[in-house]
């Protein structure tokens, strides 16, 4: 099948693919309850070296711009209390942070999690982390555009491969919370 967005030769539905997916992701597809149809989550197949969003658009097509997510990992504390979040905007976006992202976490400071806690804990590679098979204990934090998309391009899991998910289902995800002005523009 053909995607629906991006210029991608072919798209497979995720749980017929679940082997190209890392552990977390594929157990999270597997066990997948939301109110969008599993066989919706679409994986497609891309080159590792151009997983960055600017290099893989300029490949792709500039109309996945609008269409992509950006999945990012944040600390945000509290006194000797830690707790990481998952942020999700638009690429062409930023998270802020210090804004909406540290006041619904309840934190006084919030931060970028470093690369070796972010992969580490979510068993995903570093440019690939999805909201999708994120630990249960965190804090999934959803743009209201992201949302309002109707096709979503998220990473897999890993650097090599993309997934598409219709907007809608990223607010179903465990720990999911839809925010209006998660994401900002890019300064």
């Amino acid at each position: 099948m053909r995607a629906p967005i991006g210029d991608f030769d072919r798209a497979l539905p995720a749980p017929d693919c679940l082997e190209l997916l890392t552990e977390p992701v594929a157990a999270a597809v597997r066990a997948w309850t939301g109110s969008v149809p599993a066989g919706q989550l679409l994986y497609v197949d891309t080159d590792p070296d151009i997983a960055d969003t600017a290099v893989f658009v300029e490949h792709h097509g500039a109309g996945l711009l609008d269409a992509s997510a950006n999945c990012v990992v944040l600390t945000g504390k509290r006194g000797e209390s830690t707790t990481l979040a998952a942020c999700v905007v638009k690429s062409a976006t930023r998270v802020d942070v210090n804004g909406v992202a540290r006041k619904h976490l309840g934190a006084r400071k919030a931060s970028f999690a470093p690369m070796d806690t972010a992969t580490g804990e979510s068993g995903m590679e570093y440019g690939g982390i999805t909201p999708i098979g994120l630990p249960a204990a965190w804090p999934v934090l959803v743009d209201a555009t992201v949302v309002d998309t109707p096709w979503v391009l998220i990473g897999s899991g890993r650097r090599r491969g993309k997934l598409i998910v219709p907007g809608k289902a990223l607010a179903d995800l465990p720990g999911a919370v839809v925010l209006e002005g998660l994401g900002v523009p890019a300064a």
